[in-house]
């Protein structure tokens, strides 16, 4: 299949993405440019734990994971990857590795007003635990959004089932995620929950679960993406020693279809898989084609003749009630208000 098929115009007549969605709203491209403020996070620095969480070598997803240069740099870097690319003239600051809310207020102000400074940028994209947003920091979110800013909140829960968490040592349960989220709208700021589909001991039943929970507390964006071994972490130690099995291609796929047709028209996808640089992903090794896989989502759906929404659930009239487990032997509760 031609991966022209799976662009970001031909996935949206399926599925709402959040590439089309700046389109429409700035009437030209927008692109995220990632940003390594140099924070760290407190599952690393000795507050909740060491080493991280099992899966995480920042390098996977920060080409600027060693000594990053200075924020404007990065930015004007990426500045001209994109404009060579696409020619997109206006841009996001992805601030993406590790815990992008977990430094003193000023310091945060400096980091993001830096990355605001930058000719172009329109606004900002922080990417953070659910167990890092104080209040200040949400005020200090807000403050830009009220200045007309594009401003998201990434929460990066990954699975919605507490027991999940604790073993790949998240250091956070469901809970932190649902008070996050309620503080985030209070003061009218988007969020973007992140999923990762097949941490270990979970399937397609799990991630659908965990779907549905955020989904019924509400999110205005998600980022999903397969789990990937990548090298120098304590989970290539368990796939080494056959103690994890990464998903199948054609497993994550049929799951990502099923997420994507329970998910409410309205809510934009910022993320249907992610990538790992070739030198350090240990497995799968499909994770390393995007394009092969958005296409293969995009195929999948059109097979089914179906589309984001179409088994989508009414919309919630309250929070998530706490509840004993039913579908799942290791559901956990809900959280409550």
């Amino acid at each position: 299949m031609n991966a022209s098929y799976a662009s970001d115009g031909a996935l949206s007549d399926r599925v709402n993405t959040f590439g089309q969605h700046l389109l429409r709203r700035f009437g030209e491209r927008v692109h995220k440019v990632a940003v390594n403020a140099g924070f760290t996070c407190p599952n690393r620095d000795g507050i909740k734990g060491r080493g991280g969480c099992t899966f995480c070598n920042n390098v996977s997803f920060s080409p600027n994971a060693r000594r990053p240069p200075p924020v404007d740099q990065q930015i004007a870097a990426g500045r001209k990857v994109i404009a060579k690319r696409t020619g997109a003239r206006r841009l996001l600051a992805y601030f993406q590795a590790y815990t992008n809310t977990y430094a003193d207020v000023e310091a945060l102000r400096l980091a993001y007003d830096s990355a605001l400074a930058c000719p172009g940028v329109i606004g900002l994209s922080i990417g953070t635990r659910p167990d890092c947003v104080s209040a200040p920091v949400l005020d200090l979110l807000a403050g830009y959004r009220d200045r007309g800013l594009e401003v998201w909140l990434e929460l990066g829960l990954q699975s919605a089932n507490d027991l999940t968490l604790a073993r790949v040592n998240r250091g956070h349960g469901f809970q932190e995620y649902c008070s996050a989220v309620r503080e985030a709208h209070q003061r009218g700021l988007p969020v973007c929950t992140h999923l990762i589909v097949g941490l270990p001991g979970e399937g397609g039943d799990a991630a659908r679960d965990s779907l549905d929970r955020v989904l019924s507390l509400g999110t205005e964006g998600l980022k999903v993406h397969p789990l990937h071994v990548v090298r120098h972490t304590r989970l290539a130690q368990e796939w080494r020693r056959g103690a994890y099995r990464p998903l199948a291609m054609e497993e994550y796929v049929s799951i990502a279809s099923d997420l994507v047709e329970r998910t409410p028209s309205t809510v934009l996808y910022h993320r249907l898989t992610g990538t790992a640089p070739k030198d350090i992903l240990l497995a799968p090794m499909w994770c390393a084609r995007k394009w092969a896989v958005l296409n293969a989502i995009w195929a999948e759906l059109r097979r089914r003749g179906t589309s984001q929404g179409q088994l989508a659930r009414p919309p919630a009239t309250d929070h998530p009630r706490e509840e004993p487990a039913q579908s799942l032997v290791l559901r956990p509760y809900f959280c409550t208000r």
